[in-house]
């Protein structure tokens, strides 16, 4: 079971799928495109035991509040390189337009 500021690593890493998804589907049909590239990933998890998966240990991955807070447990930094592809074997892409609105943090 989580405890507060805790996700699953599947979790974490099906959260950044979901994002550059939303990234690729917002471009459609625009004019600038940039091909993903390898996407870095880095955290800290603590392992716990768990009977409902295979491994019977679960990784879950700790936010910067719930680091302070893990007590006796050991924490892990685990680090890995994903490099998005669609199902087909193509890059995934994001593409923005030349007339689009400035984007946050521009004036």
């Amino acid at each position: 079971m989580s405890r507060p500021g805790e996700i699953g690593l599947a979790d974490a890493v099906a959260a950044i799928r979901e994002e550059l998804l939303a990234a690729a589907e917002s471009g459609n049909g625009q004019d600038l495109q940039f091909t993903v590239g390898p996407v870095d990933l880095e955290f800290t998890v603590v392992l716990r035991a768990d009977t409902t998966v295979k491994t019977g240990f679960r990784a879950w991955v700790l936010s910067a509040d719930a680091e302070v807070g893990v007590g006796g447990e050991r924490t892990q930094r685990i680090a890995f390189t994903l490099t998005p592809r669609y199902a087909d074997g193509r890059d995934l892409s994001v593409r923005g337009g030349w007339n689009r609105p400035a984007g946050p943090g521009t004036r």
